[in-house]
């Protein structure tokens, strides 16, 4: 949603004072990790499950707020959009759980091969940015924790101050505006990409509808088509469902289909989270919604979107350059990078990151250019 530039300006202010004089104590509760069943195909991979016994929780926080070479081990925090949050959650989830090498389920011995190593898995990526080694499970050399709340909270909260990294599934410019106060701070560390699917209750696909075009898709949310019978389906009421304006979800919908962040749009409800609008889908016989690829699932099977004569569906060609609904998922810093945050987000860009963080929760990994260049923002020589 687009902030006033009043708004903006003290936004600003905040986070120059919690800087200028060196605020702690700020509490975050790290929400769980949701997990969905992925369908096989192109990008669509199966959710993989973080560590049971871990979580990202701040009240595990180091009491030392060094270690002997003086680097900061407090707790990296995170906070915003609940489409983002699989992607870092399970990564600090892995994170502090620090298995050791030659654990099969999280630090299998084929990957630290791979990086020819023998230490355990926070260890090795944080040792690279000058961490020490703790050589403990349970124990990384900083913890991380990542809140789940909405992509604009996210891009407030890191401006502000309030957490090191904004997880957002729209840009900063969009949430904000394009002549936001402030825009300049942002350092946009892009972790993966959504090809952001239309999904429909079971009942609706089993009737018939397999795939509508963009333009049906914008009369359903104009309330012009009410009734899936004028969709070929049965005799019954559209619920069009939405994300919570401010959500990142909302924005880059509105963007995407309607050529505006703040296209007017009418859904019959809308929910402040991915989890709670699949729930809402999955129990429904009559809904249709955007949603992030990590949570398709059998109860909210997609539908495929037909734009100027191309048929985009799941597990085909989400991922295509050209699919419009595509969108970059991003974990914001502000003003800099800090060698903490660049070694957390360098672990979210490794190859066993995108494999099992990104690819993992069922979107897709950055392509090989776009990763090099990601890479190079907090490549550890930077530091």
């Amino acid at each position: 949603m687009t902030q006033g530039s009043t708004r903006l300006a003290e936004v600003a202010s905040r986070r120059k004072f919690l800087v200028s004089t060196g605020a702690a104590g700020l509490t975050m509760l790290a929400g769980c990790s949701q997990s969905s069943d992925g369908s096989d195909g192109e990008g669509d991979g199966d959710q993989t499950e973080a560590p049971e016994t871990e979580n990202s929780d701040q009240d595990t926080q180091n009491d030392d707020d060094s270690n002997e070479s003086g680097l900061d081990t407090t707790v990296l925090t995170g906070d915003g959009s609940s489409t983002v949050f699989p992607i870092t959650n399970t990564a600090a989830s892995y994170w502090n759980s620090n298995p050791e090498a030659g654990d099969g389920d999280y630090w299998p011995s084929d990957w630290a091969e791979e990086y020819g190593t023998d230490m355990r898995l926070a260890d090795f990526f944080a040792s690279e940015y000058g961490y020490e080694a703790t050589g403990e499970r349970s124990h990384p050399p900083f913890r991380v924790s990542i809140a789940l709340s909405h992509s604009g909270t996210g891009i407030e909260g890191v401006m502000e101050g309030r957490v090191d990294i904004g997880d957002a599934s729209s840009s900063a410019e969009s949430e904000l505006g394009s002549d936001a106060e402030g825009l300049d701070g942002f350092v946009d560390h892009v972790v993966g990409v959504d090809g952001q699917p239309i999904v429909v209750s079971q009942e609706i696909k089993d009737a018939g509808v397999e795939q509508i075009t963009i333009d049906e898709l914008r009369g359903i949310y104009n309330q012009e088509i009410t009734n899936w019978s004028e969709l070929g389906g049965p005799d019954r009421d559209i619920l069009a469902l939405g994300r919570a304006v401010g959500s990142g979800t909302d924005t880059a919908f509105r963007q995407n289909v309607f050529g505006d962040p703040e296209a007017p749009i009418e859904p019959d409800q809308r929910f402040g989270q991915n989890q709670q609008l699949q729930q809402a889908i999955a129990q429904a016989d009559n809904a249709i919604s955007y949603i992030a690829l990590a949570f398709v699932t059998e109860d909210t099977p997609a539908v495929g979107l037909e734009i100027d004569g191309t048929l985009y569906e799941y597990g085909r060609n989400l991922g295509a350059a050209d699919y419009p609904l595509s969108r970059d998922l991003h974990a914001y810093t502000y003003e800099d990078t800090s060698r903490k945050e660049a070694a957390f987000i360098n672990f979210c860009l490794s190859d066993f990151g995108q494999e099992v963080f990104v690819a993992g929760n069922n979107y897709f990994k950055l392509p090989q250019d776009r990763l090099e260049t990601e890479r190079e923002k907090v490549d550890a020589s930077n530091y």
